[in-house]
C-alpha cells in the first residue's frame, strides 16, 4: 500500500508538477514583463525629463537673448529721440537769433529812414525815401522768408535722420526671420 500511496503521491506530483512549471514559467513572464514596461517607463520619463530641460534652457536662452535685444533696441530708439530733440533745440535757437537779428536790422533800418523821411525837403523826396524802404523791407523780407526755410529744411533732415535710421534698424529686426 505504500507503494499505492507512493504512486498516488507520485502521481500527484507529476501531474501537479507541469502545472507548478507552468505557473512559475507565467508568473516569471509577467515579472519580465512589468520590469521590462517599468525600465521602458522610466527610460521614457527620464528621455522626456531631459527632452524638456533641453527645451526650457534653449527657450529661456532665446528669452533673454530676445529681451536682451529689445532693451537694447528701446535704449538706441531713446538715444535717437534725444539726438533729435537736442537737434531741433540746437536749430530753434539758431533760428531765433537769426529772427531777432533781422527783426533788429528792421528797426535800424526804419530808425535811419524815419529820419530821413523826417528830413525830406519835398513831397517827391518822401515818397521816394518811403518807396525805397518799403522795397527794401520786401526784399529783406523774401530773403529771410528763404533763408529760414532752407534753416528749417536742413534742420528737419538733421533731426529725422536719427529717427529714420531707427526705424530702418526696427524694420529690418521685424522682418527678418527668427533663427
Amino acid at each position: 500500500m505504500s507503494t499505492a500511496k507512493k504512486s498516488a503521491a507520485t502521481v500527484q506530483q507529476d501531474v501537479l508538477a507541469p502545472v507548478e512549471a507552468a505557473v512559475n514559467a507565467g508568473k516569471e513572464t509577467v515579472e519580465a514583463v512589468m520590469k521590462a514596461g517599468t525600465d521602458a517607463y522610466a527610460k521614457h520619463y527620464e528621455q522626456t525629463v531631459s527632452l524638456t530641460k533641453d527645451h526650457v534652457e534653449k527657450t529661456s536662452t532665446m528669452l533673454f537673448q530676445n529681451y536682451d535685444e529689445m532693451v537694447s533696441l528701446n535704449k538706441a530708439n531713446l538715444d535717437a529721440v534725444v539726438a533729435t530733440t537736442t537737434t531741433f533745440a540746437k536749430a530753434f535757437e539758431v533760428l531765433a537769433k537769426e529772427l531777432m537779428g533781422f527783426a533788429q536790422g528792421n528797426v535800424e533800418t526804419g530808425m535811419t529812414t524815419t529820419k530821413k523821411l523826417l528830413g525830406a525837403k519835398n513831397l517827391q523826396e518822401m515818397m521816394d525815401l518811403q518807396s525805397e524802404y518799403s522795397r527794401s523791407l520786401f526784399d529783406g523780407c523774401v530773403a529771410e522768408s528763404a533763408k529760414v526755410a532752407e534753416m528749417s529744411m536742413k534742420t528737419a533732415n538733421e533731426a529725422f535722420a536719427p529717427i529714420q535710421e531707427r526705424v530702418q534698424v526696427t524694420v529690418e529686426k521685424i522682418t527678418k526671420p527668427a533663427a
